[in-house]
Order: structure tokens, then sequence, then C-alpha cells
């Protein structure tokens, strides 16, 4: 964002920009209930699924469910690569874990699931896999992954497993052969896009916490971004962005509909 953006509305730095700290998130009025959810089995060392459309936040919820847990008591590992095979999936992990990989699938497994057990069974931390992008999960990899949530012959709950993608991931561990993984999942969540009330409250916040603290879009504006966005907070970020480089640009300090329009127009 240039500087005749920033001057033009009092802002200390470009508000709809991705590098924001995990203490800053803000998590919709809508999605409340479902971080807490998510919390909750989390603490109860159980497994989940968190699935939704692209860009409605389910980053975010994940970022703030790492800020609202205690890192002495559970262990989460971001795994955001799950194209993998399954050797170099279970390396993938191991380095997470800062664990030495082996060179075979069975000896990077075993290293793996011996973590997760000692781990789990000293109670020092309770090793949490977060697994993003996984309907993209190879099946070879998901025919396995059930493996790894069968300690003690399924009495000790030793990992929590969550799964996050988009809607297709629940037809996809739906499938018969998935149905030892999915029954494994205790909790089945989904995220939705962004209500009306949230885009305006989630504008106006983050206009705020860039220093401006006054109006900027107007009632019919962020109507028309919320309609033209789909409720998707990634696109909210580009197309108010785009709108306030153009109210900028000519002079003014209310981002307006016919403002919205014209971006629309240009990109139609």
């Amino acid at each position: 964002m240039n500087d005749q953006t920033l001057t033009a509305f009092g802002l200390k730095y470009a508000p709809f920009s991705k590098d924001i700290p995990d203490t800053d998130l803000w998590i919709p009025p809508s999605k409340e209930d479902l971080l807490a959810e998510i919390r909750d089995a989390i603490l109860a060392h159980e497994s989940a699924t968190l699935t939704g459309d692209p860009g409605v936040g389910k980053t975010c919820v994940l970022r703030a469910l790492r800020n609202s847990i205690s890192p002495r008591e559970y262990r989460l590992t971001y795994c955001a690569n799950v194209t993998l095979g399954r050797r170099d999936f279970y390396r993938q992990l191991c380095f997470a874990l800062g664990l030495a990989a082996s060179s075979t699938a069975g000896a990077v497994f075993h290293a793996v699931a011996t973590h997760v057990q000692e781990t789990g069974r000293d109670r020092l931390h309770h090793p949490v896999f977060l697994l993003d992008e996984a309907h993209l999960l190879h099946q070879d990899t998901l025919d396995h992954l059930h493996i790894l949530l069968n300690y003690e012959w399924d009495s000790q709950p030793l990992l929590s497993l969550v799964l996050i993608g988009l809607p297709e991931l629940n037809e996809r561990l739906a499938l018969r052969r998935n149905r030892s993984l999915y029954s494994r999942l205790h909790r089945r969540l989904h995220i939705e896009p962004l209500t009306s009330d949230d885009t305006g409250a989630y504008l106006r916040m983050r206009m705020a916490r860039a220093g401006c603290d006054r109006e900027v879009f107007s009632s019919d504006a962020i109507t028309m971004i919320h309609e033209a966005t789909a409720g998707s907070m990634r696109e909210t970020d580009r197309l108010a962005h785009a709108a306030l480089r153009e109210t900028a640009r000519r002079k003014k300090k209310l981002v307006e509909r016919d403002s919205v329009q014209r971006l629309l127009a240009a990109a139609a």
C-alpha cells in the first residue's frame, strides 16, 4: 500500500495485510463457538476434522487455537505439505518434531509413533498434529493414518489429529476404505463464510488496528463487498485493499458503493 493511501486514512500500516501476530487475530462472532469446540476437542485429547471453502478463515481459526492453548501442556505440529507419499509425509513429521528421519517408511513411522507414545505416557506434552489441505492427502497415507491414533489397544488418546481441508475431505473420509480413520475423528466441524455483520465488523476492526478509528466504508460499500466476496476473508482483504487505494486516488475520505462497483467492473 502506497504512502498516499496510508496518509489519506491516517494508517500506520496496510490494514489488510496477512502479516498479523497471533495475539491480534480477530475471530468473528459467528466463529467463536467453532473455535471453542475445536479447542475443547484438543483439551479432551480428541481428534477432529475442520472443513470449509477456500478463504473462509480456516487458517485464522488454527492460529487462534494455537494462541489459546498452553505450549507447556500441548505440542502443536503444523503440516502444510500433505501431498507427499507416505514415507516422505512421515519424514516431514519427524523434522517438525525434531526427530532423526530414517530412510525406510517403516522406520520413519516407528520414530513418529514411538515419540507419540513416550510423550503421551510421560504426560509432558499432548501431541497435536494439524494437517492442512488434508483433502489432498494421498490415499496410501490416509490408509495408514488411523494407526497413529491406535495406542494401548485403542484405550489411551495419546495423540490428537486435526485434518483441515475443503468440504470434499468429508466425502473422502466417508468412503468405506477410510472408515477406520473416520470413526476415530470424534468431532466433524465445518466453518461457514462470514456473515454480513461479520464483514462490517471485520473491516472496522482491521482499520482500527491500523490506526483509523472512524468509519471508512459506507454501509452500501460493505454490503457490496460482502456480496462480491461471498463471505471469504481472503477475498474481503483483497477487495478492501483495492477499494482504499481507489478512494485515496480520488482524494475521498469514504469508500462508497461506486468505488467498489468500478473495481468489480474492471475485474470482470
